[in-house]
């Protein structure tokens, strides 16, 4: 084992072998100098994330869309306002989680002064029959809201298991917005209901970027570990030769 020690200096030693850990540490350098990179990135994004959340100013639905539009991207989560009159035909959209439990969106049509229908998201109750206790305002009301893009119907039968305009012209008629809108307030009051909470915003690094990082720094590791590793593999095949040949 005293042996061992000095054989590896040796070897560790040669020419050959610092040019290689002067390569291989120049490689380790440049992926550790990426994986900062990739550091500041994932800080970068999640100070966007969170600067694209900020609260902004409410505008009339009118100004950003119109009936049977396509919501563009930057309008989801979009704060607006619009007044209208509730419908009668209001439907419970099953199999929603809201803290830990199942329940129901309270989904009501909005008639417009144009006619125009919007499907809001009034709240959510934990057993059909809670809805009862919930009644839409009745009269123009004005509707305070964030814009969401409409779901994807589901067919099952007749039970309503998306908040899916394309499902619900054929219910209240239209023209209808492609949009949904959760409702934040409105004027006046509908209760005790309660109301969907907004999106959490992440406060976080940016978890594909600090992927990118750790695996760069990994990487660097590996070029140093690979050294390591030739220089064991060559003082192995240098002993080899001199033990055989000591065998008389």
């Amino acid at each position: 084992m005293t042996g061992a020690a000095p054989q590896y200096l040796r070897v560790a030693r040669t020419p050959r072998m610092i040019g290689l850990l002067i390569l291989l540490l120049a490689i380790a350098a440049v992926c550790g100098r990426l994986g900062m990179w990739q550091l500041d990135r994932a800080q970068q994004r999640a100070a966007q994330s969170a600067a694209d959340h900020e609260p902004v100013a409410a505008v009339d639905l009118s100004d950003v869309l119109a009936p049977q539009q396509a919501l563009p991207g930057d309008l989801v989560g979009r704060t607006v306002l619009v007044d209208g009159t509730f419908g009668a035909d209001q439907v419970l959209v099953a199999g929603r989680e809201l803290d830990g439990r199942t329940g129901h969106l309270v989904v009501t049509p909005l008639v417009l002064a144009d006619g125009a229908v919007l499907a809001v998201v009034r709240g959510w109750v934990a057993e059909p029959a809670d809805a009862a206790a919930f009644p839409a305002p009745a009269g123009v009301v004005q509707v305070r809201g964030r814009l969401a893009a409409g779901e994807a119907a589901r067919g099952t039968g007749g039970e309503v298991t998306a908040v899916s305009p394309a499902e619900l012209v054929n219910r209240w008629g239209g023209p209808i917005y492609s949009a949904y809108l959760v409702l934040e307030q409105v004027e006046p009051g509908q209760g005790d209901l309660t109301l969907l909470p907004e999106p959490a915003v992440g406060s976080g690094l940016d978890l594909q970027n600090l992927a990118y990082a750790l695996q760069w720094w990994i990487f660097g590791g590996f070029a140093v570990l690979l050294w390591l590793r030739m220089v064991r593999d060559e003082e192995r095949s240098a002993v080899g030769p001199q033990a055989a040949g000591s065998v008389p």
